[in-house]
């Protein structure tokens, strides 16, 4: 193991101590039944999961199953590529986008065990095909149209909170920006790792945006939830997705939703690769929480502050916990 990958020994994952009080499961949601007779019952499973959880998987969310195959197979086939022609698409140490390894630019820092490669799409005026993948041919075309119908489960799932917030269906969207969002996916590819006790595939941190639509690997774990002080693997479900809430959102609902730590352990048997989509604010826009969600018993938490202030913290050190959240909340 390359001494620039090795945790200290107090960072390490306990690979072979997870889940021994038995197995317990992130919820599992079926939002077909937001349509017709057990829309209120789908509606408050999806609120206790954003509560109590910041994570839960969803089906029958509309999104093609040949879709989802699609795009998985174009993004196995990128990173099979030599790494000469991957190297064509690197970033600069200053931007995640393109093909990269390391998140964050403080020197000496110690690197997590996976690759990524990281587009926009959202504003249009970061959009640019040019700085995508040509091989294979297939890649920009699928990727087009994934983000699309990741964009339409967005729009969906923020309605859906905005409504069991007790806000207007529009406001949570409204907040972020309206038309005029932030859409970006990071495809993250994990290497067998000879010693996946001494390391991270990506280390322990919650998304600063709003929401995360993750397409996990179905065939090899690696996501845990930090849960109650315990690490729960995610067991992803064929075609599922695996939904989870950013900073911004518990920002926004003053406490009431969660943005959950989570961390990625890797395995010495197998790689493994996902597709992390996320559906962020306008980064210009000023966020705090919700004025309707506070009162003289629920004082706000969190000082006002930009997206683009907001996720500075993470590009500069790269995911550290949830410390960037404790810095800015308020202490009444």
């Amino acid at each position: 193991m390359p001494p620039r990958y090795v945790r200290p020994e107090n960072e390490r994952p306990e690979i072979n101590h997870l889940d021994n009080d038995g197995p317990i499961h992130i919820p599992v949601i079926d939002l077909g039944g937001l349509e017709g007779q057990d829309r209120q019952e789908t509606l408050r499973k999806i609120s206790d999961a954003c509560k109590n959880w910041g994570f839960f998987q969803v089906l029958n969310h509309g999104v093609p199953v040949n879709l989802i195959r699609r795009t998985r197979e174009v993004g196995r086939q990128f990173f099979s590529l030599p790494l000469e022609e991957k190297q064509v698409y690197a970033n600069s140490p200053k931007t995640y986008e393109g093909y990269g390894s390391r998140l964050g630019i403080e020197k000496g820092a110690i690197l997590d065990w996976g690759d990524y490669f990281f587009q926009h799409f959202l504003p249009l005026n970061l959009k640019d095909v040019n700085k995508w993948p040509a091989k294979p041919t297939a890649y920009r075309e699928t990727m087009d149209e994934y983000s699309q119908q990741i964009n339409k489960l967005c729009r969906l799932l923020m309605g859906v909170f905005s409504t069991n917030l007790g806000l207007e269906e529009g406001y949570l969207q409204e907040a972020f920006g309206g038309e005029d969002i932030g859409q970006c996916l990071r495809t993250n590819y994990y290497p067998k790792c000879p010693q996946p006790h001494m390391t991270f595939g990506l280390s322990p941190h919650s998304d600063p945006g709003g929401i995360t639509v993750l397409l996990p690997d179905e065939a090899v774990q690696g996501l845990q939830v930090l849960k109650d002080g315990r690490w729960v693997t995610v067991d992803p479900l064929p075609n599922a997705f695996i939904v989870n809430i950013g900073d911004q959102l518990q920002i926004l609902s003053n406490g009431i939703y969660k943005s959950v730590e989570h961390r990625v352990v890797g395995n010495s048997q197998r790689d493994r690769l996902s597709f992390a989509m996320f559906y962020n604010p306008n980064g210009d826009k000023v966020l705090s929480p919700a004025k309707q969600l506070v009162d003289e018993d629920s004082p706000p938490l969190y000082a006002p502050m930009t997206f683009n202030e907001y996720r500075l913290f993470i590009r500069k050190r790269g995911p550290l916990g949830k410390s960037q959240m404790k810095s800015i909340t308020k202490t009444n």
